[in-house]
């Protein structure tokens, strides 16, 4: 058994995989949930990689290096992708894992991963399987907070996954149309422009937001609400078969 650890902004996502099948998934608030749960106990991995968008985790890996030998994915893990990424070095952890996902499941394509989380993040690999980059943007959540923190009115609101107006008849709705509709509209966009270049283009979509998105494209899409674990799994196993 191997344990694949994704620490995002605001949870802890987690699962327990043999070889290439995902036998368990969790979720945590915290580390501190992780190691209280009898996750070490019951399935005893004897591997570990770790994925973190968030800085001091070296308490955290201390305790975990007692239980699994340990791998911190970072720019300088290897990965069964060649990444041409011209900032390799600031790539984020959780961008790479979510492409090594996809490409796992759909090797040899030109594929485009989104993750609608905290941030909407647009990976593309091409049919070469090179990592070329992509996009960011604010994601629903920080769309409601932007609009209330830098404006002297406007009220903070969560997100309406239930939302589907146009046409705003007053101002929450007004912010649930521009906030929501105009995020639909991105990804929907960007999809079209990557179709235009690439017309062979497979696009996955992941994150929090991910049920949001995917019943209101238009376009052909592939969900998977484990992709990033998937590829933290992928990259495990690339490490361990090629012993690096």
């Amino acid at each position: 058994m191997q344990l694949v650890i994704d620490i995002g902004n605001t949870r802890l996502k987690a699962a327990v995989f043999e070889k290439k099948e995902l036998i368990k998934h969790f979720v945590f608030d915290s580390t501190e949930d992780l190691f209280k749960s009898n996750l070490f106990k019951t399935y005893s991995p004897q591997k570990t990689i770790v994925c973190s968008v968030v800085n001091d985790i070296e308490p955290f890996l201390t305790q975990l290096k007692d239980k699994a030998e340990v791998i911190l994915f970072t720019s300088q893990t290897p990965v069964p992708l060649k990444n041409n990424y011209q900032s390799a070095n600031t790539l984020g952890s959780d961008r790479m894992a979510a492409a090594v996902g996809g490409n796992s499941l759909m090797p040899d394509n030109d594929i485009l991963v989104i993750d609608a989380g905290t941030c909407i993040k647009y990976n593309f690999v091409n049919s070469k399987n090179e990592y070329l980059g992509g996009g960011i943007s604010p994601g629903l959540k920080m769309r409601f907070e932007a609009l209330h923190t830098f404006t002297a009115r406007l009220p903070l609101l969560e997100p309406d996954m239930d939302y589907s107006a146009l046409v705003g008849r007053n101002t929450q709705e007004s912010i649930l149309s521009g906030a929501e509709l105009g995020a639909l509209a991105e990804v929907e966009g960007f999809i079209g422009q990557y179709l235009l270049k690439y017309p062979n283009l497979k696009v996955f979509i992941t994150g929090g937001d991910m049920n949001f998105f995917e019943k209101r494209l238009k376009n052909t899409i592939f969900a998977d609400q484990h992709l990033i674990l998937k590829g933290l799994n992928a990259i495990l196993n690339y490490n361990t078969k090629a012993d690096h």
